[in-house]
């Protein structure tokens, strides 16, 4: 359905300028880098507690990082429906998307925290190895795991709230919950003597804040709060979607780590290194993405395909911008930023095998994660969905494998990473440039 030629001129995306999309892209980047960096102080705080209890975070973390995976699912398939309803003037059907997203959001919160409280033992154990370190780590996940709600509420409320492209909102949210966490870590672990179990409770506090005070938001801005089936069955599908492409990554990935850890210790930490850098990079460029789908949304809603195109490619120049940015600095620090990590010339001799990779793969990276946003943002999540599985089952899996059959090192497995970035570039690039992932309408 597309909305009147009275919604189309006054729709609210006719802003999709330069400083626009920088005013979406920033918010949403701190709004990114939040977490990361209090799971760095976090890692801090508890490391002087010594080796067992951060091994312990460190593998309760790993377990409660699935939960953020799934907020990071939701959040990306509320942004593209609320933006479509907020670019055809329908403020309070956007909203709407946010009130079943949360209801979503409590249900697999509940869930998550109910098989984290039975499955805590046996999952540390699984992980750990070590009984010392499995039972520390399932004392942590225990009560780690009652913050799952609000995680995932505040994930439904970043959703909407960037599908009306309010990004002010969430920035202040999230920085104050993830600040009083930061306080309450040291205070709780130390000078309370809770210990280990001070930094989960500081996690479930600053988790839980976020999501009421996303919930309250959610409340001022409507009273019609009722669950309705049919939105929340459309909400799982486009998650099912985005969490099968979202496997595919993790399968990628998983299995790059563990070939090169069968070419030894120094070049395991070497890739870590890299590949924590590409994270890194992917985390910033993904803001550029965040604004995209708000952007490409929005103008889909008010039924203008000229709009999405003009957005599509100033968001996706914008990504491009940026990687080339990040790969100049790599390329700069090629010779200093692995010392940063560790002082040992072996992993340093290693790093320098994978560093041209690193760097003549990030401006490729800036315009696939751009582009990944424009087709999130227009609702083309199961093409997205194809591509990926198809570069990860035709590319990059056989190329790692064949990487550690031939004994080709770390450069044979950033090889097979090339290959995985190159095949969604070109298929992304092509469904940009096709008609169809130019669908208007509030939906899909």
């Amino acid at each position: 359905m597309s909305p009147p030629d009275d919604a189309r001129r006054h729709s609210p995306h006719r802003t999709a300028s330069a400083r626009r999309i920088a005013g979406l892209a920033l918010p949403a980047l701190v709004v990114l880098a939040a977490e990361p960096v209090y799971v760095l102080v976090d890692t801090a705080v508890v490391g002087h507690l010594g080796p067992v209890p951060l091994a312990a975070v460190a593998i309760g973390g790993t377990v409660m990082s699935m939960g953020v995976w799934f907020g990071t699912l939701m959040a990306y398939g509320t942004t593209g429906r609320a933006a479509r309803h907020f670019g055809a003037g329908d403020r309070a059907a956007a909203v709407a998307e946010g009130v079943q997203a949360s209801w979503l959001a409590l249900a697999f919160g509940a869930l998550l925290a109910i098989l984290g409280l039975v499955g805590a033992e046996p999952l540390a154990a699984l992980i750990a190895g070590d009984p010392e370190t499995a039972a520390a780590a399932a004392g942590w996940l225990r009560i780690a795991v009652l913050g799952a709600p609000g995680l995932l509420l505040a994930a439904a409320g970043n959703g909407w709230m960037r599908g009306v492209q309010d990004t002010r909102r969430p920035l202040w949210i999230v920085l104050g919950a993830n600040v009083l966490s930061a306080v309450l870590c040291p205070v709780l672990v130390y000078p309370a003597g809770l210990g280990l179990a001070g930094s989960a409770i500081a996690n479930v506090t600053a988790q839980t804040l976020g999501g009421l005070l996303f919930l309250a938001a959610l409340i001022r801005e409507t009273r019609a709060l009722r669950p309705v089936p049919s939105i929340i069955v459309r909400q799982v599908v486009l998650g099912r979607d985005l969490l099968i492409r979202g496997a595919a990554f993790q399968a990628c990935f998983l299995s790059a780590t563990a070939v090169a850890a069968r070419f030894g210790v120094a070049a395991v930490g070497a890739h870590q290194i890299v590949l924590q850098l590409w994270f890194f990079a992917a985390l910033t460029l993904d803001a550029v993405a965040i604004a995209a789908q708000s952007l490409v949304g929005a103008a889909l809603g008010a039924g203008d395909t000229d709009e999405a195109r003009d957005v599509a490619r100033r968001v996706t120049f914008a990504g491009g911008l940026a990687a080339v940015a990040f790969a100049l600095a790599a390329a700069a620090g090629s010779s200093v930023v692995p010392g940063w990590f560790t002082p040992d010339e072996s992993v340093h001799a290693q790093a320098a095998i994978i560093w041209p990779y690193f760097v003549a793969l990030l401006p490729l990276a800036g315009i696939v994660y751009a582009l990944d946003g424009v087709l999130i943002g227009a609702g083309d999540v199961a093409f997205l969905r194809t591509l990926t599985v198809l570069s990860a089952l035709l590319g990059f899996l056989p190329a790692i494998w064949l990487a550690y059959a031939l004994n080709l090192g770390l450069g044979g497995i950033w090889a097979g990473l090339a290959l995985f970035t190159f095949a969604r570039f070109t298929g992304l690039l092509w469904r940009w440039r096709s008609p169809h992932w130019l669908i208007t309408g509030t939906t899909r």
